[in-house]
């Protein structure tokens, strides 16, 4: 492997079509796609302030690295990454990748990043400003996760996390076959049409939680006490410890908790309107 250490590069398409290739301490500055149509490429202590630096990219690794603001979309239509202990300054990182695994990673302007990937796993990863994450991405294994930002998870499938707190509002619109395990989420409207969401030992803030979902599953759950107007038309089968401060028009199911203090069933309930709603206390 070709080592280049302790340089600089900048304009346009200086390290094109490189294969085989080790970076270290090197400065990509302003100009475009430095490593376009490369592959094999290592980058570590190494500080992106260009655009476009990874575009159709074949294997790739990036270590204790910088991407500044001004390296947006910086890894777009690339395979095979592996980034750790890396602070991503830049947004809208993250399209049409597959097989990629982030740890260690920071990313304080995560918005509109992380689109139409496949086969994601991140691991101690912390995003800000994130509205929009993760849309249209599948095949998704998080862990340790913290984010701040609305929209996130639109139209997602085939989803584990693990541990994470999410401050999103509108989150987990229109997903399919996603499970959260031991997280907080704090957001209103969660879980729009949704289909298979299931949430396990997870607390639950926000207004109108789990509407318009089909095959909800809650197990094991707590829900603060502004998630109100919860499940309406929604078919589900809910475990919740303590109260729930109003349930309306669940289309069909179980639901069982502590205590419920409301329960609005009226003349815009959707067939079958049989779901069956049980307080413990």
């Amino acid at each position: 492997m070709e080592i280049i250490k302790d340089k600089e590069f900048g304009g346009e398409r200086p390290l094109f079509g490189s294969h085989g290739l080790k970076l270290e301490n090197v400065t990509i500055h302003a100009g475009e796609s430095a490593l376009k149509e490369c592959g094999d490429i290592e980058a570590v202590g190494c500080r992106f302030e260009g655009k476009y630096p990874f575009w159709h990219v074949n294997g790739f690794k990036v270590k204790d690295c910088l991407f500044t603001s001004g390296a947006r979309a910086a890894l777009w239509y690339s395979r095979d990454l592996v980034m750790t202990d890396t602070v991503v300054e830049a947004p809208k990182m993250f399209r049409e990748m597959d097989n990629l695994y982030l740890e260690n990673v920071r990313i304080p302007d995560a918005q509109e990043t992380l689109w139409h990937c496949r086969g994601v796993r991140l691991k101690n990863v912390e995003v800000s400003n994130a509205d929009y994450i993760f849309m249209h991405s599948s095949d998704i294994e998080i862990e340790d996760y913290r984010q701040n930002g609305n929209y996130s998870f639109q139209y997602c499938r085939n989803v584990v996390i693990r541990n994470a707190v999410l401050n999103t509002k509108d989150a987990f619109w229109n997903t399919e076959n996603v499970t959260v395990y031991d997280s907080e989420i704090d957001g209103e409207y969660l879980g729009w049409h949704s289909r298979n969401l299931r949430l396990v030992n997870c607390r639950i803030a926000g207004t109108q939680p789990f509407c318009y979902a089909e095959n909800l599953v809650l197990e094991n759950c707590e829900m603060a006490e502004d998630a109100d107007l919860a499940f309406e038309y929604t078919t589900v089968d809910a475990r919740v410890n303590g109260r729930i401060t109003s349930v309306k028009n669940p289309r069909s199911g179980r639901i069982v908790a502590g205590s419920i203090g409301e329960i609005i069933l009226d003349g815009n309930i959707k067939q079958p309107a049989d779901c069956v709603i049980e307080q413990l206390g």
